[in-house]
């Protein structure tokens, strides 16, 4: 079972030292996590629900904040491009859902996976 949150994010750099300046001081260039997904129904599994909606951030200065702790380095933005889970993990992650839809005020999986996460889940193969 396999899944995994992928943000794009741009980097800011910041010189170590007062003498030396950067121009320009963004990266320009894409730079892609992934956060490993924790498997459903344990510690972390419903970092979906409190940190998404529709398919965005939901807040992006904590979006920001997360990819700053993640990668150690200071974000300019960070924006949530999709869930790749494998089928046995959408499967989990839908078992999960479905023995607790009050939690998600939802009356279907489809309608709490289409909430938080938009049209954003890639399925892959597993290896």
């Amino acid at each position: 079972m396999d899944g995994g949150y992928v943000f794009r994010v741009t980097l800011r750099l910041e010189a170590a030292r007062e003498d030396v300046t950067i121009e320009p001081a963004s990266a320009k260039t894409t730079v892609t996590c992934t956060l490993e997904a924790a498997e459903p129904g344990t510690e972390g599994w419903l970092f979906f629900r409190d940190t998404l909606w529709r398919g965005e951030l939901s807040d992006s200065a904590y979006g920001r904040e997360l990819a700053e702790e993640w990668l150690g380095q200071s974000v300019e933005s960070a924006s949530f491009r999709e869930l790749r889970v494998d089928e046995a993990y959408l499967e989990a992650l839908k078992t999960e859902i479905a023995a607790d839809l009050e939690a998600f005020n939802a009356d279907s999986v489809e309608e709490v996976l289409s909430k938080y996460l938009g049209s954003s889940i890639h399925v892959r193969q597993t290896e």
